[in-house]
């Protein structure tokens, strides 16, 4: 699940119940729930999300500003669509931030850090070779969501993260539908996680960027294949 950000400073209750129905609208889409491109009612929504009508309604110009619904007069809400189109506007903008963030990591990450992330990535790596299971899989996706979500959040740019959890939405539908890491593309996509790292800890920019580039250039080339 998507690391939001944290608004608790300052927060009104009427922020924080407005806050809670966009988290909620999140976790419907990311388990399934809400389907992409599908059409519901405000009265599907009110129900599914058990919100108020009144709160639904402060909730949807947010949805709409974000991309992640189309309100349809006199037909319902759509929910954002999978298309080629999507998939690569949310890639490149991902790639955008993703390369500000390797280049923050490079200047200021330390070499700790690195090295934890490394032997997280090595132990799932390991169960999952020895010993698959549906559990070590979950874990992995987990490890690699959390990777680039700690490359993100160690800029401690506000508006980068804001912009990364609401890609992220996209990023982790279209990993639903389409890219799913299994026994077979985990170890992959962990390989290029370790260039990426190892870019890092040399301290070269260009490796790392170029490392990072790859990567996400392979899991758009992934999900834009089906």
């Amino acid at each position: 699940m998507a690391r939001r950000p944290n608004n608790t400073n300052g927060s009104t209750p009427h922020t924080s119940v407005r806050q809670t129905g966009y988290e909620l609208f999140q976790d419907a889409l990311l388990d399934g729930r809400l389907k992409p491109g599908q059409l519901v009612s405000q009265r599907d929504l009110v129900d599914l999300l058990n919100l108020s009508i009144g709160a639904l309604r402060e909730l949807l110009p947010r949805l709409q500003a974000e991309g992640l619904v189309v309100v349809m007069p006199q037909r319902g809400i759509q929910i954002l669509s999978i298309d080629l189109p999507m998939i690569r506007d949310a890639f490149q903008m991902r790639a955008a931030l993703e390369r500000e963030a390797v280049l923050f990591a490079v200047r200021r990450m330390p070499d700790e850090t690195l090295a934890a992330q490394r032997e997280l990535h090595e132990t799932i790596l390991t169960e999952i070779r020895t010993a698959p299971s549906d559990d070590s899989l979950q874990r992995g996706q987990d490890i690699d969501s959390g990777f680039h979500q700690a490359l993100i959040q160690a800029t401690g740019n506000e508006l980068m993260m804001q912009a990364y959890n609401i890609n992220f939405i996209r990023i982790r539908l279209i990993k639903l539908d389409r890219i799913r890491l299994n026994r077979d593309i985990l170890p992959t996509a962990f390989a290029e996680h370790f260039a990426i790292i190892e870019g890092i800890l040399s301290r070269d920019p260009v490796t790392a960027m170029q490392a990072m580039d790859a990567h996400i250039a392979h899991a758009r080339d992934r999900a834009m294949e089906l």
